[in-house]
């Protein structure tokens, strides 16, 4: 943001104010890292919030500030910070050991609930992260069928490496991102959401297609929401074209349902991939799926056939921390109703927004899917009534909101200032442990934030 912005503006001095500590910790921090951050989204100006700890739906920073938190690790705590099962499984390894550099009956006991929870995974492999598990369920599906192309859709995340950059935030055009060899990129065929008569015409004109990756409540978290009958026509599709169906549940794995997006839709993808609430909020991720695809990564398989095996390492895939906080939180998502609570209050929490902006008479809109949550700040000025707004009448521009930046900067801020912290979509997602007294200080900050904003001229 502009220096002036940054000075003028009575909500930014309000935020400085409240958090000199952060303040302090951030100027240290950009003479280490780039930008002072760690991980993009991480990223604000004048600089973001440094948190000492945390508990249940809560956490607090440097200068003792307490905020609901509708980050959630990133999407990885449906159970909230620090849930007591979970913590002590973590301990209780430590005690055994961190790393063994051995096969573990840990490992065995997290796989177990992975495939009696994800109604498609048939055989698993552990990873350290959501992207390596994207990385390797593409390769899986090259190999597998012998095919090159890729086919993404336009905005959705699948991780950082190569064949995920073109066409998320930028290069909708599926030129490379710097850095991406041109050659990579040519491989990609991007394609939008819930048009499945181009995709039927994508997959006509093209013969050499291994795989269709999707995030299957929609882009950015369901920011652009996905209609439920285009991943029934995609699943179709992919079948009748021999083309490996990908379903990214990273996000969505066992927050959507025990079962993921797969098992709410009823649909099976050929590979799926996971991470986040997958570790109990510890590194750590996993592709699952179909046997005959996963057996490219087996020993004796691989030999009988005369093909080459995939080789796959990786220091920390399936370490046993990671395990113990799986196997905890697995148990927890499987046995309770942890993914009901969470998208209930979700549920409760939009349609209150909605009133309050109603209320303030604020044309913006609270929308979603299960446990999250996305703001639009309706930049075309759009007439609206928030309690009945339907995101799928709207475009993608106006949905992520981008040029609404500098709106979307304050209201972070002054709800932050307020006590609430939540993502730069701008959005958040719900944790099973939220309830009355997170809500009740939710909408307290929210009608305070847009009073602010009005105040400043910004609505």
């Amino acid at each position: 943001m502009p220096d002036t912005l940054i000075t003028n503006s009575p909500i930014i001095a309000a935020y400085r104010a409240a958090t000199p500590g952060s303040a302090a910790a951030s100027e240290r921090a950009s003479r280490l890292f780039p930008s002072g951050v760690t991980h993009d989204s991480r990223y604000i100006e004048p600089y973001g919030l440094y948190i000492t700890k945390a508990q249940g739906p809560r956490k607090w920073d440097v200068d003792g500030n307490c905020y609901v938190d509708y980050f959630g690790g990133h999407g990885a705590l449906l159970l909230g910070h620090c849930h007591p099962k979970v913590v002590a499984a973590v301990n209780q390894q430590i005690d055994r050991g961190t790393h063994f550099g051995a096969s573990h009956e840990t490992e065995i006991a997290w796989a177990e609930w992975v495939l009696k929870l994800v109604p498609s995974a048939e055989r698993v492999r552990f990873t350290s992260s959501g992207t390596e598990a994207t990385m390797m369920a593409v390769r899986l599906a090259r190999a597998f069928t012998g095919k090159s192309k890729l086919i993404r859709f336009k905005h959705h995340f699948h991780g950082w490496h190569d064949h995920m950059t073109s066409g998320y935030a930028s290069h909708f055009d599926g030129s490379p991102t710097p850095g991406v060899l041109p050659g990579v990129a040519g491989g990609l065929l991007l394609a939008e959401q819930n048009d499945a008569e181009g995709l039927a015409r994508l997959l006509e004109v093209n013969d050499d297609i291994a795989a269709a990756i999707i995030e299957p409540t929609g882009a950015h978290g369901a920011q652009l929401p996905i209609d439920p009958k285009f991943l029934t026509e995609l699943r179709e599709l992919t079948r009748q074209h021999g083309v490996v169906l990908i379903f990214d549940e990273v996000v969505t794995g066992f927050r959507v349902s025990p079962g993921g997006a797969q098992a709410e839709y009823g649909i099976r993808p050929d590979l799926t991939t996971l991470a986040k609430i997958l570790a109990g909020g510890l590194p750590g991720g996993a592709v699952a799926g179909r046997k005959d695809i996963l057996d490219l990564l087996d020993f004796q398989i691989t030999k009988a056939s005369d093909r080459e095996k995939i080789a796959h390492q990786g220091t920390f895939n399936a370490n046993p921390l990671s395990a113990a906080a799986g196997v905890a939180a697995l148990e927890i998502v499987g046995t309770t109703d942890a993914c009901t609570r969470a998208n209930r209050y979700a549920d409760t929490l939009r349609r209150r927004i909605n009133e309050v902006f109603e209320e303030e008479h604020v044309p913006w809109a609270a929308y979603g899917m299960f446990s999250n949550f996305h703001f639009f700040t309706n930049p075309d000025h759009r007439a609206i009534a928030p309690t009945r707004f339907s995101p799928l009448e709207q475009p993608a521009a106006a949905l992520t909101g981008k040029s609404q930046a500098g709106v979307v900067h304050k209201f972070r801020l002054a709800m932050m200032t307020g006590g609430v912290d939540f993502s730069g979509s701008p959005g958040g997602i719900t944790s099973a442990t939220h309830g009355e007294a997170e809500l009740e200080d939710t909408l307290k900050a929210l009608r305070n934030s847009v009073r602010m904003l009005k105040q400043e001229g910004e609505i």
